[in-house]
């Protein structure tokens, strides 16, 4: 890849990532319309590590407060809301966890076409506008319970077929289940970053008998995407409760346009 395709790439996984647009079928367009090559594995990995570096910082304090809080839970403090916060993050990460063991390579053979991913956008962006629509927008992270964290997770392992969005798929379940807007972004954005590292691990483990990475491209899209991601989140979580899903909607449904007349022609 040159450079402008590396750029280019970085700030769509980047911006994607945590948007509830998937960034899987914005990554199909620029091979298929532009005839630009597969950006290869080692990209991948570089854009993974952007992305969690980029969630990490935007939500270090908070990390390092549930990281002490689910240790010392351990001890005589017992269980806080921090810590029962660390627990559900792990638990909530178990279902995608194993749909990524068990079905991977029955989706990456089967489900990346750009008809799945059309279609996902679409009905997944409907879903959204109407969880969006009909929720109760009435609990915050204080109010999260083991059940309604089982259920967004199960969800999250939705998020494996193309073009459903992790992001977008975690914050319909919140939102369906009465959470407010801005709750429903930041657990999603925090039960991201062990599925983020798990997925950027594994695809880490390809590189080992590859003698052929680009590293200048992995830099600097590891740095495009981290940068990108960042801002992504933090402007992302500063008007969500003001403008709603709606924009994310009709966005989705342009997109989903895009990829059937693609394919129709």
């Amino acid at each position: 890849m040159d450079l402008v395709q590396v750029i280019l790439l970085a700030l769509v996984q980047g911006i994607t990532e945590f948007l509830p647009i998937s960034s899987s079928a914005h990554l199909i367009l620029p091979k298929e319309v532009l005839g630009w090559p597969d950006q290869g594995l080692g990209f991948d990995v570089a854009v993974h590590l952007g992305s969690l570096i980029a969630v990490l910082s935007y939500f270090r304090r908070d990390i390092v407060e549930i990281t002490a809080a689910w240790f010392q839970s351990f001890g005589r403090q017992g269980a806080t809301e921090h810590s029962r916060l660390g627990w559900f993050i792990i638990w909530g990460t178990v279902p995608a966890g194993l749909a990524g063991l068990f079905l991977h390579d029955f989706i990456e053979t089967n489900l990346r076409s750009m008809a799945v991913i059309a279609a996902t956008t679409i009905i997944f962006g409907l879903l959204l506008g109407w969880a969006d629509k009909t929720g109760k927008r009435q609990l915050q992270l204080s109010d999260l319970t083991l059940p309604l964290v089982v259920i967004i997770g199960c969800c999250q392992a939705l998020a494996m077929v193309p073009g459903t969005s992790r992001s977008g798929i975690t914050i319909t379940a919140a939102l369906i289940l009465g959470f407010q807007r801005d709750a429903a972004a930041r657990f999603s954005f925090l039960l991201s970053i062990p599925i983020i590292a798990l997925s950027g691990g594994y695809l880490a483990l390809g590189l080992l008998d590859d003698s052929d990475t680009d590293w200048a491209s992995i830099i600097l899209g590891a740095v495009v995407a981290a940068v990108s991601a960042y801002f992504c989140i933090y402007y992302f979580l500063s008007f969500i409760n003001r403008i709603g899903m709606m924009p994310f909607v009709v966005y989705r449904l342009i997109l989903g346009g895009v990829l059937v007349a693609l394919l129709a022609f």
